[in-house]
């Protein structure tokens, strides 16, 4: 190996360090439903510029916040097998470097936002990123095990700054976007938290299935899901959503529901990696059918 080539590597090891720090894989269903939300509410239309935006100016907005989460929880991801290699864990990137990051990217993020679409669509993308540092990170994850539930809210921003960047407000049907994702998360984030309760319970994060039972880790779970459901019918009530939509929210809140039951007649790791999986093919199913009825309503 060339001298020349032995000087590339550490380079090339910190950049995909870098690009580590904004968990690229948890990017794409918020920038997915995100886009969802900017594409119903221009009923496929949206301008090219302002919907660039919302998926690029969404995604630098929560790989920021992941950058800024990696770099506040170092500590705890070192103790946990799935994530002691991160970079900061491992010592690759200093916590400042990986703050800085974040901030940069939130930064540049509000400025597109509010150039391309307007002001509250890049106000509504930093409150993600600060409802997930503020809310999640720093004051519930280590304290409660309604850590995912108060602080998972802030994944429900990505539909309302497609809305907003699309119609300078954020309309009822787009409220109840964001309730989805709300209701959505804690069946969805337990399930996996079943699968790792192990890692959890070593970093002593007080995730439900770490201090609960299976069995009331369970019937939480199915409560979250039944009101998912539930929540998802509203827009056809008052003609925010058609029949499209309908169809599609009935089979695949249906087998969300069938999931969970499962889960609770045999709450363990098999049951559990079934739901998991499924309930992030409903969440962009749902999407997908948000779009699909607005476009054809037009």
């Amino acid at each position: 190996m060339s001298s020349r080539t032995l000087a590339l590597v550490p380079a090339r090891s910190s950049l995909l360090d870098y690009v580590a720090l904004t968990k690229p894989r948890i990017i794409g269903l918020l920038a997915f439903t995100g886009a969802c939300g900017i594409l119903a509410a221009a009923h496929g239309h949206p301008d090219p510029g302002a919907l660039a935006a919302v998926i690029g100016g969404g995604a630098l907005c929560a790989g920021g916040a992941n950058a800024i989460n990696c770099a506040l929880e170092g500590d705890l991801d070192r103790k946990m097998e799935r994530t002691r290699d991160r970079p900061v864990a491992a010592g690759r990137i200093s916590e400042f470097a990986a703050v800085s990051l974040g901030i940069t990217l939130n930064l540049i993020a509000a400025v597109w936002l509010t150039a391309a679409a307007n002001g509250l669509a890049a106000a509504l993308a930093v409150s993600g990123t600060l409802w997930y540092v503020l809310v999640y990170t720093l004051w519930l994850k280590r304290r409660s095990s309604q850590n995912i539930v108060i602080g998972g809210l802030a994944g429900s921003f990505p539909p309302l700054v497609g809305w907003a960047a699309a119609t300078g407000r954020v309309a009822p049907t787009a409220l109840v976007l964001a309730a989805i994702i709300f209701l959505w998360t804690p069946p969805h984030f337990w399930a996996l938290a079943t699968l790792l309760r192990d890692d959890y319970e070593r970093a002593d994060v007080p995730m439900l299935p770490v201090i609960a039972s299976p069995e009331v880790t369970a019937r939480s779970m199915l409560a979250y899901a039944v009101a998912t459901a539930a929540v998802s019918l509203l827009p056809v009530l008052w003609g925010g959503l058609g029949t499209v939509y309908l169809t599609a929210t009935l089979l695949l809140s249906g087998n969300l529901l069938r999931l969970t039951v499962r889960f609770r007649r045999e709450p363990g790791r098999p049951a559990a990696r079934a739901l998991f999986s499924y309930s992030l093919i409903y969440l962009a199913g749902l999407f997908a059918a948000v779009v699909l009825d607005r476009v054809l309503i037009r």
